[in-house]
């Protein structure tokens, strides 16, 4: 007898794992899921962590910046997936408490039971980092081949895996799962059997102050509305960014919670429509889960507008990349030399003779004299430069900005063409302005205390692009008659900004040469390069910018932002997606009774199929008017951060977020119909 009892702990401790895998299987409505975020979550981060541990990505020439972006997007990732995993496992965790209490009560021990939630992790966990890894390991060289060809970077073949990529993402996830684990061990161990049989089946109270609430939150998110609008420009650009995402998300949940509830609080004072079967179920359920369906609308909603945002921000950057480098870069090359150091025409014949050798044609080339002073500008007056913070929010007429002064000779050779052999005439106090921002759009211009009338404002010039939206680096060029009215503007500019070598500020000024080329692009680089260390050899040369180096450059970071954005574009769709699941077939779980007592009374299936169309239909638009509301707003701040960047086409950004926002509401509606049908055959078969 002794050794029998003996053997039954050890008999118990042997089906453990066999419980804890039969309990995967039975619960896979729920656990399939759990399982393919984890999967796909596993795999996304080994590929950041391929990708950033292959020798290749080191070596290969202007790779730098995508691997910098590659690095953030990692720890991003990882800040990203960590919420979300636990997220996804706490709805696992409650679906599981009334099978675990059913064990308690059958004469497992908490120590049992413990032991098969570790089983249950440790399978989860083996599961998808294998399958994560391996399916990176599978698709990793393709999305490494991607992200070149999107950075415009040489095409390389050769992939070799990092064992420290296998080793980061396996102790990466064992963190998460052991926290996971971690958590609900705490659950069941504080829970008694009473508690855990009952599933958390209970109704929550209603919030307080509820009218009070939804005031804050339509003042917070409106708050966060007029910032993401009303924002400039500026040097506070980027923290007014993150300030206004902080806003709409405290006011989303704010207004989505008391909201909603208020709204449901009214819907069941009208007796006509409470007491319809599929209205009281529908009404009811949702009161009875207040709380924790206006968390699930807030998180469709938020997510929603990730996936549109980044969407929009991907596509818009794609398409317009060719134009913002155009508007960088308007010239292949540029030559800075000090005046008179080198002629002009010595720099044109070795161009030509470079030319001639490399097979290209020198399409245009310029020549002038510029002397660049920062000023701070107020209207319509050019005083001394100040401090960024003291003109925040306060417009485009307020600022520091660059002054180009140029000489009316130079100014009538470039804009012969254009002017139609036609020539300017300016007297002492006369200049031509030319903003690349938006017009400067007044009859003088007051610099340091001299006034010059305004004869003209062209609405282009041969040296530099324009663009209205052009508010954060914009420049203005001023044109005078002669040296003399320049170099006396110069020396006004000097004495209020207490530069006391005037004379090394004039003699430093710059001549400066820049020509375009047509031909292949290989041979215009080489062509760039040759001349560029030409002039660096000749005396007086202060430097050569190889636009066509500054091309591929940029276009290798803006390349490694494509890849992030459409990675996270995908990430933040899974996260929607999973959250959309899990909300209908928990809310399916907890109307299973409620559905069972009314077909006991005599409602069809039609009828069912009914309630449940109406009720994704309430959460369905809620949280897509929601994402469109905040997409509208956020798009303002969007279109001001891309002017940073040179991005200045908002009729393509308007166009790529319609595009988007169309494409994902279909896509949204299609998978709320497909999670419904799951919801429908929970409620109705009882599973």
């Amino acid at each position: 007898m002794n050794h029998a009892k003996a053997a039954k702990p050890v008999r118990i401790w042997k089906i453990i794992p066999q419980l804890a895998w039969k309990g995967m299987i039975k619960n896979g409505t729920v656990y399939y899921p759990y399982l393919g975020a984890g999967i796909f979550s596993v795999f996304t981060f080994f590929v950041f962590s391929s990708i950033l541990h292959n020798d290749i990505i080191k070596i290969l020439p202007k790779s730098a910046y995508a691997w910098i972006f590659l690095e953030i997007g990692r720890v991003l990732l990882g800040l990203i997936l960590l919420p979300f995993l636990f997220y996804t496992n706490s709805f696992l965790i409650k679906r599981r408490k009334k099978e675990i209490g059913l064990y308690n009560i059958l004469g497992l021990e908490k120590k049992h039971i413990a032991a098969m939630l570790l089983a249950e992790s440790v399978y989860t966990y083996v599961m998808a980092v294998a399958a994560g890894i391996l399916g990176g390991a599978v698709l990793a060289k393709l999305l490494f081949l991607l992200l070149l060809k999107m950075s415009s970077l040489p095409v390389d073949v050769r992939f070799v895996f990092s064992p420290s990529a296998f080793i980061q993402t396996a102790v990466f996830f064992f963190i998460v799962y052991a926290v996971n684990f971690g958590a609900n061990l705490i659950q069941v161990g504080k829970a008694r059997p009473s508690e855990l049989l009952s599933g958390g089946k209970r109704g929550e109270k209603e919030p307080r102050l509820l009218w009070i609430l939804a005031l804050a939150g339509i003042a917070i998110l409106g708050a966060g509305y007029r910032m993401a609008i009303c924002s400039e420009t500026d040097s506070m650009i980027f923290i007014n960014f993150f300030l206004a995402i902080f806003f709409v998300v405290i006011g989303t949940y704010l207004l989505m919670t008391s909201g909603s509830v208020g709204v449901l609080k009214i819907l069941k004072q009208e007796k006509k429509f409470y007491y319809k079967p599929s209205n009281f179920i529908t009404v009811s359920g949702m009161l009875y889960r207040m709380k924790k369906n206006a968390a699930s609308l807030v998180n469709i909603c938020i997510f929603s507008t990730m996936v549109t945002i980044t969407l929009t921000c991907t596509l818009s950057l794609y398409l317009g990349l060719d134009d913002m480098l155009d508007f960088s870069f308007p010239f292949d090359v540029d030559m800075f030399f000090q005046k008179t150091a080198v002629q002009t025409g010595e720099v044109e014949n070795k161009a030509e003779e470079l030319g001639r050798k490399y097979g290209i044609k020198i399409e245009s080339r310029v020549s002038y004299e510029r002397i660049t002073l920062r000023c701070g500008r107020k209207e319509d007056i050019f005083d001394i430069a100040y401090d960024e913070t003291a003109y925040a929010g306060k417009g485009p007429l307020w600022g520091n900005y660059e002054v180009n002064l140029l000489l009316l000779e130079d100014y009538n050779r470039m804009e012969g063409k254009r002017m139609e052999g036609k020539r300017m005439e300016l007297d002492n106090h006369e200049a031509v302005i030319f903003s690349s921002g938006r017009d400067y759009g007044y009859d003088r211009v007051v610099f340091m205390g001299n006034e010059l009338r305004i004869k003209d404002e062209p609405d282009m010039l041969e040296i530099a692009p324009k663009e209205e939206n052009n508010t954060y680096l914009g420049e203005f060029y001023l044109i005078v008659k002669d040296e003399a009215v320049r170099d006396a503007l110069v020396e006004d500019w000097a004495e209020e900004n207490g530069v006391e070598d005037v004379e090394g500020l004039l003699n430093g000024r710059y001549q400066m040469m820049r020509l375009n080329t047509a031909g292949e692009d290989g041979a215009r680089e080489a062509f760039a390069k040759e001349l560029g260390e030409w002039c660096s050899h000749q005396p007086g040369c202060a430097r050569t910018d190889n636009n066509l180096e500054r091309r591929s450059d940029w276009k290798a970071m803006y390349g490694g932002l494509l890849f992030i954005g459409v990675l996270f574009s995908i990430v933040f769709l899974m996260c929607l997606l999973l959250i959309m699941y899990y909300k209908q077939i928990a809310e399916g779980y907890e109307d299973q009774g409620a559905f069972e007592i009314m077909q006991k009374v005599g409602m069809s299936n039609r009828e069912i199929k009914g309630t449940i169309h109406k009720q994704i239909l309430l959460v369905f638009f809620v949280p897509v008017a929601g994402a469109v509301m905040h997409t509208c707003a956020g798009l303002f701040m969007v279109a001001k951060l891309f002017a940073v960047l040179d991005f200045f086409d908002t009729g393509l950004l308007i166009k790529c977020a319609v595009a988007v926002a169309v494409i994902f509401a279909a896509f949204y509606g299609g998978s709320y119909g497909m999670t419904a049908k799951t919801y429908y055959r929970i409620v109705s078969r009882g599973e």
